[in-house]
């Protein structure tokens, strides 16, 4: 089976226990506000081109005959400072997990494994799924996932995971649709069936100054998961820095507030149970 990765990371600290291998696949069904990885938004591969050190020497810009430059519009091998290339490989499910797999020894060593994260891997589900299978009692697994699957795709990756990274956003259901693009109904629900499946996990929220940092969503969100773990993630000052690169544009108008946020303290020291 066939999919779309943007990213492989290997020697990963920050996605799990132990020195990991993180895979990036490529797609995503929100469009927060706040994302710092526009190159995993779209399901398909495009072009990536960086500005900083551009000549503009045109010379990325006249025809060429490479098959793999046709589809884009402009020579992909040309830059004299090799500032373009294609955000998405194409990678068989089998051949991806063989590659894994050869790291082994190394990830039990050091009490790491692989992570599948995104953009969003339910989005390819069926993809995912496959390589899990294959690492299954050979390679810990871990999945990071903002829920928003059908109850199938959730259901069918989860109880392949030996660990769960689950993101809840916003509690409100309107300011969600305002600040992702969807409603949460379906992630709410699966963040349900994560909490009564046994599968050890975390939620996490991504502290967003004034939009999900609020007393009104934390204190919603803590509501909900009552004891569970959870876990509060830093917003990304340089998230806007590589739209332009995939010819997007970074709208996002938040204004960062004082790190000693009385009320962010609060919730990060008494209400949310790490």
């Amino acid at each position: 089976m066939k999919g779309i990765v943007f990213d492989i990371k290997e020697f990963a600290l920050n996605d799990g226990n132990g020195i990991r291998t993180t895979i990036f696949m490529k797609g995503c069904p929100l469009r927060c506000i706040w994302c710092h990885n526009p190159e995993g938004l779209s399901p398909q591969k495009q072009l990536f081109v960086k500005k900083k050190g551009c000549l503009n020497c045109g010379l990325c810009k006249k025809p060429c005959e490479h098959e793999d430059c046709k589809a884009f519009g402009r020579c992909l091998h040309v830059c004299p400072c090799n500032l373009i290339s294609i955000a998405g490989v194409e990678w068989e499910s089998d051949a991806l997990a063989a590659k894994l797999l050869k790291q082994k020894d190394v990830f039990n060593a050091l009490n790491g494994g692989v992570t599948i994260s995104g953009g969003e891997p339910l989005m390819q589900w069926e993809f995912t799924a496959e390589i899990l299978k294959a690492l299954k009692g050979n390679i810990h697994t871990t999945i990071e996932t903002c829920g928003f699957a059908s109850t199938k795709a959730f259901e069918t990756v989860i109880n392949l995971c030996d660990f769960v990274f689950m993101d809840i956003k916003l509690f409100d259901r309107e300011l969600h649709k305002k600040y992702t693009g969807v409603e949460n109904d379906i992630i709410l629900k699966n963040a349900r069936i994560l909490m009564e499946s046994g599968i050890p996990h975390t939620f996490r929220i991504p502290l967003i100054p004034g939009i999900t940092d609020t007393a009104e969503n934390l204190g919603a969100i803590s509501e909900f998961v009552g004891e569970e773990k959870v876990e509060l993630l830093p917003y990304n000052n340089l998230a806007g820095a590589k739209y332009e690169s995939v010819g997007l544009q970074f709208t996002d108008k938040i204004e960062l507030q004082d790190k000693n946020n009385a009320v962010l303290q609060h919730f990060k020291n008494a209400t949310l149970r790490k």
